[in-house]
């Protein structure tokens, strides 16, 4: 089958002398080194702030510093990839993380940092690191066409590796805060960044869809506008993508409510504490990472939708309303461990009919217009669910955001639009999203088990 871009996806035409497995592994492993490092900073920079400033509030700030310009980038960064290349865009957003990251410590041994210095290197970070992330994402179809692996199984290699990135680089920054302190976390940080460049310049040269975008004109406001209209068109004009994006906004901005007020308030109330909050979250991450490698392993032997749906239903509400009723572990710990078994599977699918419907051209700017999308509720999650609980208490409030949760999860089962994923597979070259509604998001889909979209 040929997708959109003019690529070849039947892989197993291929022989092994065709295959170079190389560039797709490099790409696995630098984007799991640099989530490693964006992790350490989830951990290291609240830390830091707060021992060096002594406020809650004010590492309320330098956290809002940093996510802000993550949304802002993938609005706006779609043209600036495809123009300047992802192999140098990937490079070069590791770099000016990894330098402003080790110039928090270096300034502050210094005497030199200011408060307003810290929240300003958090938002490079936050402004850089996205269209790194989402550089090497739009790579992975043709990586793995060189690779001779089923794009489905490709894209589940890629969740799963970012899923064990981001639990591992959590436990490596909670280790290295309690025994070296907060500075050592951000060198560590910084050291993970330029791996991660190093690995792109090396492992990924030579590499086409790798390079700048041939033939087109100079960038200039003219250009990128059109650039940006563009991707956010083929969006627009994509009913199933435009459905999947609008469902995947509501369950990010629930989650959130769930992972940063709801669970850790529930635990603990009713629970014991932040060991158990520790516990579940573990376990739901680590059943994520299995659901992933499964789907990689036979996923591709089943018809999308019905897994698609049934893993979105066990994502969400299940959780929510399992907390509302229980105030033991165990109970809300199965749960959550089948929820992450269904959440492992959304990101590949949602991944793989993405590679496969947009075109590839139109890859970093329709990535860049779904991903901002769906992040667009997510800052509001945490302070509509303080509110609500506030107001409600905490039983109605999971109650009430878990029925959200399970009327957005049955849009697959609902919506006839959503049969397009099965299309998606044999649809002609080119012709997949232009005519009739497709399927196309990679953004993550998180629920109780999931992880935060990140791009």
């Amino acid at each position: 089958m040929t997708a959109p871009g003019g690529h070849d996806t039947d892989t197993t035409k291929k022989g092994p002398a065709t295959r170079d497995r190389i560039p797709l592994a490099t790409a696995l492993a630098a984007n799991a080194v640099s989530i490693t490092g964006n992790s350490l900073t989830l951990i290291g920079v609240p830390w830091f702030a707060l021992d060096t400033t002594g406020s809650p509030g004010k590492a309320g700030l330098v956290a809002f510093c940093a996510a802000l310009p993550v949304l802002v980038s993938a609005i706006a960064g779609g043209p600036v990839i495809d123009r300047l290349g992802r192999r140098r865009v990937s490079i070069a957003s590791d770099l000016v993380c990894g330098l402003a990251l080790a110039a928090i410590p270096l300034l502050n041994r210094a005497g030199l940092l200011q408060f307003w210095m810290l929240c300003a290197l958090m938002a490079v970070t936050g402004l850089f690191h996205a269209p790194g992330e989402t550089a090497r994402n739009v790579l992975i179809p043709d990586l793995a066409r060189h690779a001779g692996t089923p794009l489905s199984r490709a894209a589940s290699l890629y969740d799963a590796v970012s899923r064990g990135a981001r639990m591992t680089g959590a436990a490596l920054a909670g280790l290295l805060v309690a025994f070296m302190g907060a500075d050592t976390v951000l060198y560590v940080d910084a050291a993970t960044f330029g791996a991660s460049a190093l690995l792109v310049l090396a492992g990924l040269r030579g590499i086409p869809s790798a390079e700048p975008l041939r033939g087109a004109p100079p960038l200039s406001p003219a250009a990128y506008r059109a650039d940006l209209r563009e991707g956010y068109a083929f969006l627009l004009r994509t009913r199933l993508l435009v459905g999947i994006s609008l469902t995947i906004m509501t369950t990010n901005g629930l989650a959130q409510s769930w992972g940063s007020v709801l669970l850790p308030l529930h635990a603990r109330e009713e629970l014991g504490g932040s060991a158990s909050l520790g516990l579940l979250v573990a376990v739901s991450g680590g059943c994520a990472l299995v659901g992933a490698l499964l789907y990689g392993a036979v996923g591709h032997r089943f018809p999308r939708r019905p897994v698609f749906a049934v893993g979105f239903l066990l994502t969400g509400a299940p959780a929510y309303v399992t907390a509302a009723f229980t105030d033991s572990t165990v109970p809300l710990l199965v749960v959550m461990a089948l929820g992450g078994l269904g959440a492992g599977v959304l990101n590949p699918i949602l991944s793989t009919v993405f590679y496969e419907i947009v075109p590839e051209e139109l890859r970093s700017r329709v990535g860049g217009a779904s991903t901002a999308s769906v992040l667009i509720t997510t800052p509001l999650g945490g302070l509509a669910a303080g509110f609500l609980v506030e107001r409600a208490g905490l039983t109605s409030a999971l109650l009430a955001v878990g029925g959200v949760y399970f009327l957005a999860s049955l849009s697959p089962l609902v919506f006839p639009a959503w049969r397009g994923m099965e299309a998606s597979r044999a649809a002609p070259a080119g012709s997949a999203g232009l005519s009739r509604p497709e399927p196309s998001t990679p953004a993550p889909v998180p629920g109780p088990a999931g992880t935060p979209p990140r791009r």
